[in-house]
């Protein structure tokens, strides 16, 4: 849930569904992957070695012989054939990211024992331009951060919300056509399972980050005994009836354990963006400032929305929180807004890869389970939430795009188990804003002596090779290379 991830964060979803554990859905005989055709790939900034390639899958797998869609996959090969264990599968964040120049970026990396010991592989997952992409077409405004995460009024009425909600509902219903409806994190791990075939792979390895950490869990659920190594690096609750809707949740933990590292940060001797001269300064001054601003926005040219008001100035929190290098970006803002001013407009993608990854994310969070209908339902959640966790204000418990979506999900929501191989690392940051310890050890419960957890005494979203520990790097490394794990969890400094 990183960069587009942490630009657009979760949209979410619950329960209304019936439980039970998922199982792979038949395809037919026939319809086996073809080998991939490796050409050039399409981009800046690439690795030379990194090729491209396109899978034709089923768009609905109960219907196998129907329509296909497109997947597109990366890779770069092995840097030491002889060392060569197989494909590691680069799982990104979202939903709604991809991975497909992972191999030439975050790959790289690696150590050289891992990138020897595996052929780097990305791809887009469904829905996903280059693959076969889809678009509700939404209004532009509703494209706001602030919208795509239900930020309530500044008096906490989720009117709005619900509106936007239904807005963006009927966008997809009207414009998203039948992909839309077949865009899960089961179809992903199907997808993924064809992946594996197409490579000509008996055993597919993976290092799924956030919800890609979701979805390898998931490939590891349907598809157990071919999965190898599986490292599951930032992960969420895998509530087995609403999914995705208690990330969402999440985040009034996620800030509560990371605020005081940005607010200790923010208020020391010689740090030029210091706002405050304690810690404990920083909390009222930035509850205080956003309540002004949303009395009082402050136009912000060239921003979307156009103005800086209270729950821009939360997004942008939130936004920072996920690595401690972006603290600065917060602190300017909040200099800046106190005088009465503001920053240059941040930038943002472009409107189709906005509308692209939108539209992603809210076909897979809304088919993997269903949202409540009723307004009540989240105007009960939001005051409760505000009150307890005021600097979040009420989002993480108000309706999103999900709670008007126009489909019943096909299928029950994933159930992760300790029924597999034990296979499974979870490399974990103590604190981090998106995936909370706290929800991560619920996934560490679920999967039982299939895994073991690395805990690192570190800040920040995404923790191997990222904002975690030497320690941590260490074990994971170790694991991918040599399939060596610690006995028991461990606790990294």
């Amino acid at each position: 849930m990183k960069q587009i991830t942490r630009n657009a964060a979760l949209i979410a979803a619950t329960a209304g569904v019936v439980l039970g554990l998922a199982t792979p859905l038949t395809a037919s005989a026939t319809d086996a992957p073809a080998p991939l055709k490796w050409t050039d790939c399409e981009g800046d900034g690439l690795d030379p070695r990194q090729r491209c390639a396109t899978l034709s899958v089923p768009m609905d797998y109960s219907d196998p012989d129907g329509r296909k869609i497109d997947i597109a996959v990366s890779r770069i090969p092995s840097e030491k054939p002889s060392a060569r264990r197989g494909a590691l599968l680069m799982v990104a964040g979202g939903p709604g990211g991809d991975s497909l120049g992972d191999p030439s970026g975050k790959g790289q990396k690696l150590p050289q024992e891992v990138r020897d010991a595996y052929d780097l592989i990305g791809f887009a997952p469904r829905g996903n331009s280059p693959s076969t992409a889809v678009s509700c077409e939404a209004a532009h405004d509703d494209l706001a951060l602030t919208k795509r995460l239900p930020w309530p009024a500044p008096n906490g009425s989720v009117t709005e919300s619900m509106a936007t909600a239904r807005r963006m509902s009927k966008a997809c219903a009207r414009n998203g056509g039948e992909l839309i409806r077949h865009i899960s994190t089961l179809n992903n791990a199907r997808d993924v399972d064809r992946i594996r075939a197409a490579l000509g792979e008996r055993k597919l390895s993976a290092w799924g980050v956030s919800y890609g950490s979701y979805l390898a869990a998931a490939y590891g659920e349907l598809f157990p005994h071919r999965t190898d190594r599986v490292v599951l690096d930032s992960t969420g609750d895998p509530d087995p009836v609403r999914a995705e809707r208690t990330w969402l949740r999440a985040f009034e933990v996620g800030v509560e354990d990371n605020f005081p590292e940005f607010a200790k940060w923010a208020s020391a001797p010689g740090n030029p963006y210091r706002v405050a001269g304690t810690a404990a300064e920083v909390r009222p001054l930035f509850l205080r400032l956003a309540a002004r601003l949303d009395r009082e926005p402050l136009p912000w040219p060239g921003a979307h929305p156009a103005e800086l008001n209270g729950n821009v100035l939360r997004q942008t929190m939130l936004s920072n929180l996920y690595d401690p290098d972006d603290y600065p970006v917060l602190a300017q803002l909040v200099l800046a807004a106190r005088e009465g001013t503001v920053p240059p407009a941040p930038p943002s993608p472009p409107e189709s890869a906005l509308q692209n990854y939108t539209a992603v994310a809210a076909g897979t969070i809304c088919n993997d389970a269903a949202w409540p209908r009723s307004a009540g339902v989240y105007r009960k959640g939001v005051t409760e939430s505000r009150a307890k966790y005021p600097l979040t204000a009420g989002m993480p418990r108000n309706a999103m795009v999900c709670a008007a979506w126009p489909w019943q999900p096909k299928e029950a929501p994933l159930r992760v188990t300790d029924r597999g191989p034990s296979n499974v690392m979870l490399i974990q940051n103590a604190r981090d804003v998106a995936t909370p310890l706290s929800a991560a050890r619920k996934m560490r419960a679920a999967l039982g002596g299939r895994a073991v957890m690395v805990v690192n005494d570190s800040t920040g979203h995404d923790a191997y090779l990222a904002n975690g520990t030497e320690c941590g790097d260490r074990l994971v490394s170790r694991f991918l290379s040599t399939g060596e794990r610690p006995e028991g969890d461990v606790h990294c400094k």
